[in-house]
């Protein structure tokens, strides 16, 4: 079993309703992400590097907690809403902070003793590190493509 976190663009009304109704939010999320094809909207990861990309972001300094931002909608911590103006905020900040500026703060040793999952960071920090580098883009690419096109999101956190 892993621990992760995606991002589906959501409107302002799916939002509200999912607020309103939580178990209509989970089932409605739920159809998002198993549809196939996906709805012609933006989503994506950061998956199960989302602890390791939150390292980085605090040793960055770069405001931004996968944990924290949003509103929850779900009492069991699963999945949370993130408004339009949440969604904005986060990509003027991502597209403000290189790649570059996070991977000066990757310490894999640091990171294995502290644990940060998926904890992998000593068997080939190299490849951990290219790991990263690839979600962070796909995370900024769904922040940009989301606040260009005016969503909100729901982000699901399963464990």
């Amino acid at each position: 079993m892993s621990v992760s976190i995606a991002f589906m663009s959501a409107t302002r009304e799916e939002l509200d309703r999912a607020d309103r109704e939580p178990s209509w939010g989970r089932e409605y999320v739920y159809e998002l992400y198993t549809s196939d094809p996906m709805p012609d909207r933006p989503h994506g990861g950061p998956g199960k590097a989302w602890a390791g990309l939150q390292f980085l972001l605090d040793e960055a300094e770069v405001n931004i907690e996968f944990l924290m931002d949003g509103s929850p909608i779900l009492r069991d911590g699963t999945l949370f809403g993130w408004s339009a103006e949440q969604i904005e905020s986060v990509a003027r900040l991502l597209r403000a902070t290189p790649w570059e500026r996070l991977a000066a703060h990757y310490a894999p040793e640091r990171m294995t003793i502290e644990e940060v999952y998926p904890n992998t960071w000593q068997f080939d920090a190299e490849g951990e590190l290219d790991w990263l580098e690839h979600s962070y883009e796909e995370l900024v690419a769904f922040f940009d493509e989301a606040a260009e096109r005016g969503y909100g999101a729901f982000m699901g956190f399963s464990f």
